[in-house]
């Protein structure tokens, strides 16, 4: 079972602040992803600040998306 992404907020350096269902509020640092396959279009920062709830994760504008299990996963907690 994975928590849903609840709250998205894009900011500095390629990052995503996220609070999940159980009020957890988390940092998402997408850099790593930047250079696979379809990602690489976040390179754009514009394209990267239009991150928004969609459902239970992020979405951007070019219809990506990421799954909320790998958003909590690999993001650090700064609320618990």
């Amino acid at each position: 079972m994975y928590l849903s992404v609840t709250e998205v907020h894009p900011i500095e350096n390629y990052q995503l602040l996220l609070k999940f269902e159980n009020n957890e509020e988390k940092i998402f640092d997408i850099r790593p992803f930047l250079e696979v396959g379809k990602f690489k279009e976040l390179k754009n920062e514009d394209l990267f600040k239009t991150a928004r709830l969609s459902f239970d994760t992020v979405q951007w504008a070019n219809k990506l998306d990421i799954d909320p299990e790998i958003l909590y996963q690999d993001s650090k907690t700064i609320k618990q």
